[in-house]
């Protein structure tokens, strides 16, 4: 089964014959098999070369690269496999027929703010209910709603409610004001920002796997500089994937206010704060839930993917898209 590699150290990732080494700066070794890797994420000072680029795209290995404060850089993207002009052009026709595209964009809200009542619900007992009570009564007005300014205004009112009660649901002194992504200036707004970049990547992958074009989105509007399509389908799982790894990971004092650095304005994960949010990322989209419709198990890594594939269902008049909203 292939997986994703990450790499903290300082070195150069190069090919010899079939396979992927890994030499840090004090000449140490790694083998990284071909075949069992899906994706490598470069957080350290890595030197590369064309010929290993042109072997990783053979695999459709995607690397992506992290700047000196673990922050999404940018990804080195291989030609893609699964194309179909077909689904191309009708996952433009959606994006260009306003109401269509309207449409998704809710199912994207939809699906967010049931992830978003769904950890705040867990914590009920110390979350006020008229907050939660706000929240629904903001969901209520997504149906009138007629233009994607209007939707994100909406969403974005919902998130912030929803940020206030991180200060409820966090323990162990972490506190949490307000979101602050450029640059993050707290461990709570770091842990964010992190986890946000990685989901980010996760998503792209995914999208990489099927026809769909990362960069035709719904929710947020196309741009040359960004994969917009992952931002879209990232805004699903975030509150779903990221946040109750970051409960847990402060609650259960696995990450404590020592896995942080602050250098003027910024603050941001040391490399053993991002080594500990990493392996419980990688368990939690390791981890199995019964399919409700398919009757199997399936990860939550595999449930992205999933949700790709309904997509270019709707776009290709199979099905109507549904959105995931998590039922265990």
């Amino acid at each position: 089964m292939r997986r994703d590699y990450y790499i903290f150290s300082h070195g150069r990732l190069k090919r010899k014959d079939n396979t992927i080494y890994f030499i840090d700066d004090i000449d140490n070794k790694r083998a990284l098999p071909i075949e069992q890797i899906d994706n490598i994420h470069l957080f350290g000072e890595i030197d590369i070369n064309t010929k290993l680029l042109n072997y990783l795209a053979q695999y459709g290995v995607m690397l992506s690269f992290y700047n000196y404060y673990g922050y999404y850089s940018g990804t080195y993207y291989p030609r893609k496999k699964n194309v179909s002009g077909f689904t191309t052009v009708h996952q433009s026709y959606f994006y260009i027929d306003y109401d269509r595209r309207l449409e998704i964009a809710k199912a994207f809200v939809y699906s967010a703010i049931h992830h978003i009542l769904r950890n705040m619900r867990r914590y009920k007992e110390k979350i006020k209910d008229d907050l939660i009570q706000e929240i629904e009564c903001e969901k209520e007005n997504i149906d009138k709603v007629k233009e994607i300014d209007e939707l994100m205004g909406i969403e974005g009112r919902i998130r912030k409610k929803y940020y206030s009660s991180f200060n409820d649901i966090l323990k162990n002194g972490f506190t949490f004001e307000k979101r602050e992504k450029r640059p993050p200036s707290d461990p709570v707004n770091a842990l964010i920002s992190f986890g946000n970049s990685i989901m980010y990547t996760s998503v792209l992958s995914e999208i990489y796997k099927t026809q769909l074009d990362p960069t035709i989105s719904f929710l947020h509007e196309p741009s040359t500089k960004r994969f917009s399509l992952s931002l879209d389908i990232a805004e699903i799982f975030k509150p779903l994937i990221i946040d109750p790894i970051i409960f847990s990971l402060i609650n259960n004092r696995v990450i404590t206010k020592d896995d942080f650095k602050i250098e003027g304005e910024i603050c941001f994960l040391s490399e053993s704060g991002r080594k500990k949010f990493i392996s419980e990322f990688e368990q939690k989209m390791s981890t199995t839930i019964k399919h409700r419709k398919l009757k199997r198990k399936v990860s939550y890594r595999t449930f992205i993917r999933l949700e790709c594939y309904k997509l270019i269902k709707q776009f290709i008049g199979d099905e109507k898209y549904k959105p995931l909203k998590a039922w265990w």
